[in-house]
């Protein structure tokens, strides 16, 4: 009888990431919380084995989020952005987006959702740095972007709510 190995996997990423890269991503999520400094290396190893691959961006700057650290988190999230956008062929910039939107559909794709859902992030983390105008600059274009709340945004926008209260 054969023996089956089985692969725990702690997070589910998209299942069309390159399996080394998901192994990678696996060990930094398993080490991330007994060894930051490992975690760290493996997500960096992660993204610099495909830096196309966005859910390296995902994993990072959720990494940098919960170690407190937002300064990198938001470079990440920034850079994260930049990449989906130069994949999905509109402009990084979401004032742009904004601007022009009828030119660019940014709910119809993995890629697009990404997006929306990086700039989520990047409002929660401009909320965190105490940005809040920032964030909130953030969350009402991201609210003209995404009309059907699918990157559900709408709890970052009760949080900023609640801060201006």
């Amino acid at each position: 009888m054969a023996a089956i190995a089985f692969v725990e996997e702690r997070v589910m990423f998209s299942p069309n990431m390159p399996a080394e890269v998901n192994h990678l991503l696996q060990a930094a999520v398993a080490a991330s919380s007994v060894d930051q400094d490992r975690a760290e290396q493996l997500f960096l190893q992660a993204q610099a084995l495909d830096n196309h691959c966005l859910q390296t961006y995902f994993a990072l700057y959720k990494f940098y989020f919960f170690q407190k650290r937002l300064l990198d988190a938001e470079r990440i999230v920034l850079e994260g952005l930049e990449e989906a956008a130069r994949q999905g062929g509109f402009p990084s910039d979401y004032r742009r987006l904004v601007e022009d939107r009828q030119h660019w559909d940014v709910r119809g794709n993995e890629i697009a959702l990404f997006y929306l859902y990086t700039l989520k992030a990047l409002a929660f983390i401009k909320l965190r740095l105490g940005s809040t105008p920032e964030a909130q600059l953030v969350l009402s274009h991201l609210q003209q972007l995404d009309p059907e709340d699918l990157s559900g945004a709408s709890v970052i926008m009760d949080l900023a709510a609640g801060i201006t209260e």
